[in-house]
């Protein structure tokens, strides 16, 4: 399908949440109006105009930018693949609760800002700074009655890198509003709850944050090996097949081309392998060149079908660090970082 012509899946309405078309992720960029979107409240209004960001805390001198101030402090491109840490919780067993996504919470754009440092570095964190906190515009009410903001953190050694951005561009366009305009966090490699939209506010902090979505949400809990409290962070090594898509009906008589993306936050990925017979066997594929760390790899087989009817194909990725993805899904009590060997139906006539 041409990808004028692929659309965003809806999950759920307000809070906008939407999935993007696996075909979608073989561009080297996701368009803007394909990218996926994870809200946890409703897309706050903001005035572009007037916006402005503090930064407070434990700093030598607080500081509130505008836009304009905060691009004099330079400028950045960096390359990110977003991942929702729940993605793929339907494929859980029992599925737990929390926004049912499929496969197609994943994207990868180009994002262009201000470096975080740069930024820290014009209020000057105390030495006895820990952590970073990030809060923004959207909030809500939980269930227990609290009306909180959309907050997270990062370890100071994390905020200090150089690929982490204050961004106002995707794919060079201004950020849309539902990821985040006119500023959001850009943290390659991490999913992409990490990366805070619509920032207003930033924090030094002397101790660990304590916030809902740092630590009662968006930590690992009664995942087998795991101790429970454990934060979500890197994304774990996956691959998904972007073509041909589940259900697809293929002509025997002729070769096909499987392909997709692989991607992991703990290392380059270093091979993907595909079955066409559910796993019995498997045949390497051929790689696109590396695009670096956390970043959405390229990868294709050419496969001529040998029998009719419904033929099941998977493919896993495996990472430099080791990783390997697992055939059977991974659980825990709020569906994060399911990686388990993606796999397709499609019908062979």
């Amino acid at each position: 399908m041409p990808i004028a012509d692929l659309q965003r899946q809806t999950i759920t309405e307000d809070p906008p949440n939407r999935e993007t078309p696996l075909p979608a992720l073989l561009e080297q960029f996701t368009p803007n109006d394909l990218f996926y979107i994870r809200s946890n409240f409703s897309v706050p209004p903001i005035d572009l105009a007037t916006h402005r960001v503090a930064v407070s805390g434990r700093v030598n001198a607080e500081q509130s930018f505008s836009l304009a101030e905060l691009k004099a402090l330079g400028t950045a491109t960096e390359i990110a693949t977003f991942e929702c840490a729940g993605n793929a919780r339907l494929s859980m067993d029992p599925v737990p609760a929390g926004t049912a996504w499929g496969w197609g919470a994943a994207s990868t754009a180009r994002f262009t800002g201000v470096p975080l440092r740069h930024v820290l570095n014009a209020a000057g964190p105390n030495d006895d700074v820990v952590e970073i906190a990030f809060e923004g515009a959207d909030h809500g009410t939980l269930d227990d009655g609290r009306n909180i903001h959309f907050e997270r953190s990062l370890p100071l050694e994390t905020a200090l890198r150089p690929d982490v951005l204050l961004a106002w561009q995707m794919n060079g366009e201004p950020l849309p509003a539902e990821n985040g305009a006119p500023l959001r966090l850009v943290v390659p490699g991490w999913y992409g709850v990490a990366s805070v939209k619509w920032v207003t506010h930033i924090r030094a902090l002397n101790t660990p944050l304590e916030a809902h979505f740092q630590t009662e949400r968006y930590v690992y809990s009664g995942e087998q090996g795991l101790a429970d409290g454990t934060p979500v962070r890197r994304m774990r090594v996956r691959s998904l097949i972007a073509q041909p898509t589940d259900g697809e009906a293929l002509s025997g008589a002729q070769t096909t081309k499987i392909a997709g993306v692989a991607w992991s936050g703990e290392g380059e990925v270093s091979a993907v392998e595909v079955s066409v017979d559910g796993g019995e066997t498997w045949q390497p594929a051929i790689l696109g060149d590396p695009p670096g760390e956390g970043v959405s790899r390229l990868w294709h087989i050419s496969w001529t079908p040998n029998q009719t009817g419904s033929v099941s194909i998977l493919a896993r990725a495996q990472d430099t660090a080791g990783n390997r993805q697992p055939r059977d899904p991974v659980w825990n009590e709020l569906g994060y970082g399911n990686n388990l060997i993606h796999e397709i139906r499609v019908e062979i006539r």
